[in-house]
């Protein structure tokens, strides 16, 4: 069974920073379809903000695109975001994902595992 414990997070003035981290165990990241970052805002649909496959390629929201970094650490075997320039509106629970998908990378989502989420708290 995959499991995904994250840490960091917490309160934040605007224009500050954090970094989110996210432990897998039970598969080698590497060998996850997609690993990826999720936020979510109570009243709204859980978003997609960042994602990395394993081959390393990785993929943004527009609206975190240059002030959000994901990466790995294929030896610990964990994921990050980086947040830099947080704004109040990214002020949410921030989930990360492990997806596994039918047919390789093309194919519909098969299965995901999520961390148990991380409150982000960016105020003005």
């Amino acid at each position: 069974q995959v499991q995904l414990v994250q840490s960091g997070g917490g309160l934040v003035q605007a224009w500050g920073c954090l970094r989110l981290s996210c432990a897998v165990s039970g598969n080698k990241i590497v060998s996850i379809h997609d690993l990826n970052w999720y936020r979510q805002v109570p009243g709204k649909q859980r978003e997609l903000i960042a994602g990395i496959t394993p081959s390393g390629r990785t993929n943004y929201a527009d609206y975190v695109k240059g002030r959000f970094t994901l990466s790995r650490d294929n030896v610990k075997n964990t994921l990050y975001l980086q947040m830099n320039s947080l704004k109040p509106e990214d002020t949410a629970v921030y989930y990360c994902n492990a997806a596994y998908y039918a047919d390789g990378y093309d194919g519909p989502l098969e299965f995901a595992y999520w961390g148990q989420g991380t409150q982000v708290i960016a105020s003005s």
